[in-house]
């Protein structure tokens, strides 16, 4: 396993928002070796709660003789601004009045969060990355740094993503972060606030991950019963298990910054925006995504030069990034050539 290690930018780091940070921290992985001609980096991007270690998140992709190998390729993942596992975040202490953020964490879109990634790539000196890819979040976050630096990335796959985030993925987040506010201890200023709410959240959130075909086929009840089904034990589960890892002010953010997505703020059009991107680009959808409908990928292949579209058929929905790593790795494999 590879060690965490940390990129501390010390400057005054200015954000979309206008707001600003007095520095910040970067917590990431690296997997295998440089190369001599340097045209072997793969950098992963982690969806919403991932962290910086696509060998457990990721381990049907990532990982000795998988598609995406340290034997082969120099692997980056960063823990991307306000997610919880160990880069600037909600839990943070703030450096202008050394108390944690809490409530007062500034709102972070994908532009920062990529100009973050862009800075650990200097420190890195990494002149080109051969494949960036990324899934939800991270898609979208892939998308914006193909944008921002087109000259820097060779390949570029976004996996279950939009150009902008739709209405109906706004109102699912808006759901959960509502669940959040209802928790008594959200108000407060502690570590553990708002967990029972996230919980709920997560709960919320599964069913726009899953499809009524999946949640189906693996949690019908095979006997009769009139309570105590095997969904609602897997509901809690869930519940459970976003709330032993994971903080509800990182989540309450970090669904704000999946809203803010827009590719096209800001430069005229989302179609001008997506014009920019000179990468190789392969798009992969999943054509059960509820919350990122297929349409959204095709979208993205109309306005990308030279972009081909690649469909995954599952009956897990937008969770089909983690779970069909055989069509993945399928896909991925012929890009990384």
């Amino acid at each position: 396993m590879s060690p965490v290690q940390y990129f501390n930018f010390s400057e005054k780091f200015q954000l979309e928002s206008g707001n600003h940070v007095s520095g910040f921290q970067l917590a990431y992985q690296t997997f295998g070796k440089l190369n001599s001609e340097k045209d072997n980096v793969v950098w992963i991007i982690h969806a919403l709660t991932g962290n910086s270690d696509p060998t457990v998140w990721w381990s049907g992709i990532v990982g000795k003789d998988r598609v995406i190998n340290p034997e082969k390729h120099f692997i980056v993942c960063a823990n991307c601004l306000g997610s919880h596992y160990g880069s600037t975040s909600p839990l943070s202490i703030n450096n202008e009045n050394g108390i944690p953020y809490f409530h007062h964490f500034p709102i972070l879109t994908n532009k920062d969060v990529v100009c973050a990634f862009d800075l650990l790539r200097q420190y890195l000196q990494i002149d080109k990355i051969k494949l960036l890819v990324g899934a939800s979040l991270g898609g979208q976050q892939a998308l914006e740094w193909a944008i921002q630096h087109p000259e820097i990335i060779t390949s570029l796959c976004p996996i279950g993503t939009n150009a902008r985030h739709s209405a109906w993925g706004i109102a699912f987040n808006e759901s959960q972060r509502m669940a959040i506010e209802t928790d008594p201890s959200w108000k407060e200023h502690h570590p553990n606030a708002g967990k029972e709410g996230m919980k709920v959240a997560r709960s919320v959130a599964l069913l726009s991950y899953r499809t009524s075909k999946g949640y189906n086929l693996s949690q019908t009840d095979m006997e009769e019963k009139i309570d105590h089904y095997k969904v609602t034990g897997y509901q809690r589960y869930q519940g459970e298990k976003i709330a032993s890892r994971f903080n509800a002010f990182s989540y309450w953010y970090m669904t704000k910054m999946m809203d803010s997505h827009n590719v096209g703020r800001k430069r005229s059009s989302i179609e001008n925006a997506l014009s920019q991107i000179t990468s190789r680009t392969t798009v992969i959808g999943i054509d059960s995504d509820l919350l990122f409908p297929l349409e959204e990928q095709e979208f993205l292949v109309r306005h990308i030069h030279q972009a081909t579209l690649k469909t995954i058929k599952s009956h897990f929905g937008h969770d089909g990034f983690l779970t069909e790593s055989d069509k993945v790795s399928e896909i991925l494999s012929e890009i990384l050539v």
